[in-house]
């Protein structure tokens, strides 16, 4: 795989099949409904249940504003990533083109998805800093293997747009 940013785009080229569908699961990844843990963890509250007023407020004017800001940077990626979805090829590399001004709507997607991930599977802190954990036996450890391959991009996107000069490439193995 290979990332690089050139003419306002952050190009991920030579994508396989596997990663590309990964890609595909992000905007889904994010739904947190249904999953309590996932809930909390994304809408946490700024202070001790015991601080009702504080918490009340939160829920009433940020809240809504996170959960706006939260479906617009995924309604954005779903659209970058529908060339990927038209693909002839199933089995061939592809390449994602995200535009750098949707460079911010993509990392809050993945760290949403991360965060719904993780909270589903209950992942412990151990389990997500092992990057050498393999091999892919179970369910629980594809999501293990998706949260670290979004934290990769994550990676990438913010080398490309803030550490990186223009026209650069960025090689990674996954």
């Amino acid at each position: 795989m290979e990332v690089r940013q050139h003419a306002g785009v952050l190009e991920i080229s030579e994508i396989d099949p596997f990663l590309a569908e990964l890609l595909r699961q992000v905007p889904e990844s994010t739904k947190a409904e249904g999953v309590e843990a996932a809930e909390r963890r994304l809408f946490s509250l700024p202070a001790e249940t015991k601080e009702t007023e504080l918490c009340a407020e939160w829920k009433v004017y940020v809240e809504p504003e996170l959960r706006r800001l939260f479906q617009t940077a995924t309604e954005t990626v779903v659209a970058d990533l529908e060339p990927l979805n038209g693909n002839s090829k199933p089995f061939a590399n592809c390449t994602l083109r995200i535009p750098l001004a949707h460079a911010e709507a993509w990392l809050n997607a993945l760290n949403q998805a991360r965060l719904v991930i993780a909270s589903k599977y209950g992942f412990t802190e151990s389990e997500l800093c092992d990057h050498y954990r393999s091999p892919i036996g179970s369910r629980r450890d594809l999501s293990l293997f998706q949260v670290n391959f979004y934290g990769f991009l994550q990676e990438f996107i913010l080398q490309e747009t803030h550490g990186g000069s223009s026209d650069s490439t960025s090689k990674g193995e996954q």
